[in-house]
């Protein structure tokens, strides 16, 4: 008997614990993406090239290999496009079409949380970059600056006079796929996620930690569980991940939000129905005891999830992605030896010889860590780019 076909829509480092599991589940797991080098795909049983931002050819790559379910990569692209190819071919695990769009394009998203009543910053969107030169003025500042469609802080700014406004709008503009951006206010805190596995439109299990970047301020490379605002407002958290999966019908599976908080409030800045990237099931399975990618499989596979356990996060971890602090040929990746007793799992991609282009956003591998303390965690994340650091030749 043939195995069922399970389509998963990149094959980066980020999906590896999905291509994995859908394998460990019986599925034939097919694997696309417009890049055949990536280290996912080997994982795989199959890849053919498509680019999965494009609904119409993965529609089309769907019936002529004729899944039977699809899961989406670690990019909102990647969600957008399996719940379109999901609602045409009435293939279950998946929200519907417009769902999708509003949850993952922020100025959508913008509209739904002012109706649900989230807890978000205020937002103006602009589909003209002459409409947004003349909807500010000096008292606003900061401001935040977004394109709509666009993930890991790509296009992401933010700005303090006129002449910042302009120029951030302006590659804004030019970034985003739909042409429009997002100006939000400015929240001062610091960076956390919440994501949470929706059953019955309910909050069953939730996992917290803080997010930390390298040298490019809006793209995060390091984390660290439990988040220190975890006592402080996951329950609001909770109430919140309740409502919008009541007012949205929103299908069992995985509800995950990235929030700024200080000591007194917290907004939340972005949400997705995706996998995290940067093989962010590990640190989850480690806190949780619960195998996060697995579930994740199920879900968007359409299996039942009715039997998810209930759990609670314990524990301390994180994962820290390498990265170079400038362009060059790697020459050595070294881990210190105080760190070399937290690691729990390692993938690594770029190692000696691999030739670092974009800095900025180059990532070289992902290190999985557990901690014995709250205080060894911090500490050793604070310090984590000297600990773990990459020498260029």
């Amino acid at each position: 008997m043939s195995r069922k076909k399970l389509l998963v829509l990149n094959g980066s480092h980020s999906e590896i614990p999905l291509i994995v599991s859908g394998r460990e589940l019986g599925f034939r797991v097919i694997t696309t993406g417009n890049d055949p080098s990536l280290i996912g795909h080997k994982y795989a049983d199959e890849y053919i090239y498509a680019d999965f931002s494009n609904r119409e050819d993965i529609l089309a790559l769907a019936v002529k290999v004729e899944i039977d379910a699809i899961c989406s990569c670690a990019n909102d692209f990647g969600a957008i496009t399996a719940s379109y190819v999901a609602e045409k071919l009435a293939i279950p695990g998946h929200d519907s079409y417009e769902t999708s769009l509003t949850l993952h394009r922020k100025d959508l998203f913008k509209i739904v949380s002012k109706e649900v009543l989230l807890t978000t910053p205020d937002a103006r969107s602009y589909s003209s970059f002459e409409d947004a030169l003349f909807a500010t003025n000096e008292s606003d500042y900061p401001l935040v600056i977004k394109p709509v469609d666009l993930t890991g802080g790509k296009g992401v700014c933010i700005v303090n006079n006129d002449h910042e406004y302009k120029k951030a709008a302006n590659r804004a503009f030019q970034l985003s796929r739909a042409g429009k951006i997002v100006v939000e206010s400015f929240f001062g805190g610091s960076l956390h996620s919440f994501s949470a596995f929706v059953i019955n439109r309910k909050v069953r299990l939730y996992f917290t930690d803080n997010e930390f970047s390298y040298i490019n301020p809006y793209l995060v490379t390091t984390s660290a569980a439990p988040s220190v605002y975890s006592d402080i407002f996951s329950e609001q958290l909770v109430i919140q991940a309740n409502k919008l999966a009541k007012a949205l019908n929103l299908v069992d599976g995985v509800l995950h939000f990235q929030y700024l908080a200080n000591d007194g409030n917290f907004t939340i800045i972005e949400i997705t129905r995706r996998c995290s990237g940067d093989l962010y099931p590990y640190p989850v399975q480690l806190a949780c005891n619960i195998d996060w990618a697995r579930w994740i499989v199920m879900a968007e596979a359409g299996m039942d999830c009715g039997y998810f356990p209930h759990s609670i996060q314990s524990g301390y971890c994180g994962r820290h992605c390498i990265m170079s602090h400038t362009n060059g040929i790697v020459k050595e990746i070294i881990i210190d030896s105080e760190i070399e007793n937290n690691i729990y799992k390692t993938v690594i991609w770029g190692g000696k010889g691999y030739h670092i282009t974009d800095f900025m956003c180059q990532k070289l591998g992902v290190v999985i860590l557990r901690y014995n303390s709250n205080e060894e965690m911090l500490e050793k994340t604070k310090n984590i780019n000297q600990l773990i650091r990459v020498k260029i030749a």
